[in-house]
């Protein structure tokens, strides 16, 4: 079975810090998933270049002229009846007023709704993708300063940082009570998300967005965790990225990709093979290990989420 090549936009309409919304459309009954909401798009043709098909597409169905996109995910999957590659982009800029021209219901929904919204199973990790920021922040351990770490933390959030995991491993108790009452402001003032590392023994999860998971917890973990927003976990390989998809991750972070000061005798994976394990990848994957901000666009063309880091992006502006 052949399998078809189709692009699709993940269209972001006006945003403010708390509330970006998306474009969806829904699949007319009469199609192959038809009823449910899909992100618009359609097939690229033969000796078709992938951007000029998203173009020619969005004008055709929306009556839009797409002026800025980049690359957000590519997803292969397998129905019964059919195989396709979702080839998906980012559409920023656009030119015009979205209008269904081919009869199509079309609606503007905020990217905390779009678990709401019943979605052909290929694009379970693409509505994923699209409620994910480019940039994932990972907290460095205190050191000798709570204040100094709570100030770099706030600093971090101010700057524009929307998904952050706390790896403060070393902190005591007093000093995670500080660190949580910091969260909650920062949350309830700028709508961050923060993920807490799984190797932090005795804190409440629940008081967070979700758990990051160390490849060692990873690998012994039986079923996902109730009760959670997100769960991510550290990958070094294909096989950890498996795991991960068996158990029902919901992004990753893979490493290291270049060298690190924190390992400097860790093999790395370099360009070539990063981009491999990504393209195989089902679910968003974030390049991690001797990176920084200004590696965002490799990351991108490498097919990743985006790129994660701890001095990288710690205390650093998201814009």
């Amino acid at each position: 079975m052949k399998r078809v090549h189709v692009v699709a936009a993940v269209i972001e309409g006006d945003v403010d810090r708390r509330h970006h919304q998306i474009l969806l459309a829904r699949r007319p009954s009469h199609l192959h998933q038809g009823g449910k909401w899909e992100f618009p798009g359609g097939k690229v043709e033969p000796s078709e270049s992938v951007l000029p098909a998203l173009q020619r597409e969005l004008k055709e169905e929306l009556n839009i002229e797409v002026t800025r996109a980049e690359p957000l995910i590519k997803i292969s999957h397998d129905y019964p009846d059919k195989k396709v590659l979702l080839d998906v982009w980012k559409v920023t800029q656009f030119n015009g007023s979205p209008e269904g021209l081919e009869g199509q219901e079309i609606r503007w929904v905020r990217k905390s709704q779009l678990g709401d919204y019943e979605f052909p199973a290929a694009n379970v990790p693409i509505v994923t993708a699209a409620q994910l920021p480019r940039r994932y922040v990972i907290s460095p351990e205190i050191g000798a300063s709570l204040d100094t770490y709570l100030d770099q933390l706030k600093t971090t959030v101010e700057s524009g940082a929307e998904l952050i995991q706390l790896r403060a491993k070393s902190a005591s108790q007093p000093q995670w009570e500080a660190i949580r009452r910091c969260v909650r402001e920062l949350k309830n003032r700028y709508g961050v998300q923060v993920l807490v590392n799984s190797d932090i023994a005795g804190v409440d999860a629940s008081e967070f967005d979700g758990i990051h998971l160390t490849s060692r917890d990873l690998q012994a973990m039986r079923r996902r965790p109730e009760g959670i927003r997100w769960l991510s976990t550290s990958c070094h390989s294909s096989e950890q990225i498996a795991i991960a998809e068996r158990l029902g991750v919901d992004f990753v972070t893979l490493s290291p990709v270049f060298a690190t000061s924190s390992h400097p005798d860790a093999e790395c994976l370099g360009k070539v093979d990063f981009t491999k394990l990504v393209e195989d990848a089902k679910v968003p994957v974030y390049a991690l290990g001797g990176l920084h901000a200004g590696h965002l666009d490799w990351c991108l063309q490498s097919g990743a989420q985006g790129v994660a880091a701890i001095t990288g992006l710690w205390g650093k502006s998201m814009q």
